[in-house]
């Protein structure tokens, strides 16, 4: 399944089961954004994050913009305490995560908590945690500030969203004990 495929099964079961969540979310990014964004960090997106952002750019709206906190996202999805990161959101962590020599620690090459590779596309509120895109192979992992970061956790974007559909659905089912939806929205207990 293509990513395109994988986010549209998200979106519509967001959609079916939690439509004032899905109407909140806004519309795609534009290639001038991705583009800029791209010049300004430095680095090429993927093929699969770039088609996701051209399918929805989950940044919020400038006036729901926090600054006193690192990342900005839409509350709640997909799970508790973290959210997808729209391409300013995702630019702003990803500079504040990369360093000179590419890597975090710099004595830790083979096992660092950050490489400049990795692009981030989920975050908690704080940028302490979450998942990224590895641009050298299209790979999901998951990052927590101070742990050995995890590479490799899903073979591709698609694949990730797969497993975000799968929990939507559990959720809609009444089979994820953690959350459920009331008024049109997710809610986590």
């Amino acid at each position: 399944m293509s990513v395109t495929e994988s986010w549209s099964r998200v979106m519509s079961l967001l959609r079916e089961h939690a439509p004032a969540d899905h109407a909140d979310l806004p519309g795609p990014a534009t290639e001038q954004m991705l583009a800029t964004a791209e010049e300004r960090m430095g680095i090429s997106l993927p093929a699969d994050l770039r088609t996701w952002l051209l399918l929805n750019n989950l940044d919020l709206p400038e006036e729901d913009f926090d600054d006193d906190v690192t990342c900005c996202g839409f509350d709640g999805f997909p799970d508790e305490g973290s959210f997808f990161l729209g391409i300013r959101a995702m630019e702003n962590l990803y500079t504040n995560r990369s360093r000179p020599g590419g890597f975090d620690p710099p004595n830790q090459p083979d096992n660092p908590f950050w490489r400049n590779e990795w692009i981030p596309f989920l975050s908690d509120q704080d940028g302490w945690r979450g998942k990224f895109i590895d641009v050298r192979d299209g790979r999901v992992g998951r990052w927590f500030t101070g742990e050995i970061s995890v590479t490799g956790e899903y073979e591709s974007m698609a694949l990730y969203f797969d497993s975000v559909a799968e929990k939507l659905t559990k959720i809609a089912d009444g089979d994820y004990p953690v959350c459920k939806v009331a008024e049109g929205r997710l809610l986590w207990l």
